[in-house]
């Protein structure tokens, strides 16, 4: 049974405060393996700097609610015309109730469907390749069509040892998150359908 009925709400108008992430949870019978959404990270390849790049920082914007951080070239590739340093994509990091309403937005999008592949031990990513697919967005001709890379990360309640500044330590091979529980987790609390290979 997924964590909230999707036929009742509309997605256009939902906001992050509507939501409770706290719902959003694989109950798996002891509170501290419990699974949830740690991070929803939203990523834009432009692969160039200037006007275009700024144009795709105001779309990621909209979509999000969140101010874009540039991601920066590594090295240059003379052919591409993209130089060391210089910046040529975006991210945003959503956690909470924003991780919840920006991912139920995106999985409209694509129709709460996912291929097999896509999934990992704790992680899964998708791709948009229109940015006005996402429910609530809307076209502006000035600013023109974007796509976009959605990757969701799960945890369990003790994965921040591992990201802690003091005593850090890792997390256990068996309070990782494997790759079956990932797929049950978006079946049972999203209700997304899983195309199998």
């Amino acid at each position: 049974m997924p964590a909230i009925d999707l036929s009742t709400i509309d997605l256009r108008a939902i906001k992050p405060s509507d939501l409770d992430w706290r719902k959003f949870t694989l109950d798996t019978g002891h509170p501290m393996r419990r699974i949830f959404i740690w991070s929803v990270a939203v990523n834009m390849g432009i692969g160039q700097s200037g006007e275009r790049l700024e144009k795709a920082a105001k779309v990621m914007s909209e979509l999000t609610g969140r101010t874009p951080s540039y991601r920066l070239a590594h090295k240059s590739i003379k052919d591409f015309g993209i130089r060391r340093g210089e910046p040529i994509g975006l991210l945003v990091t959503l956690r909470r109730n924003e991780a919840v309403w920006f991912l139920l937005r995106a999985l409209a999008a694509v129709d709460f469907t996912l291929r097999e592949e896509s999934f990992n031990a704790g992680n899964v990513s998708f791709g948009i390749r229109e940015h006005i697919l996402v429910p609530g967005s809307r076209y502006d001709p000035a600013l023109g069509i974007f796509g976009f890379d959605v990757a969701v990360t799960l945890a369990r309640p003790g994965f921040r040892v591992q990201y802690r500044r003091r005593a850090r330590a890792d997390v256990g091979k068996d309070h990782r998150v494997s790759r079956e529980e990932t797929i049950r987790f978006f079946q049972d609390v999203l209700g997304v359908r899983i195309l199998k290979r």
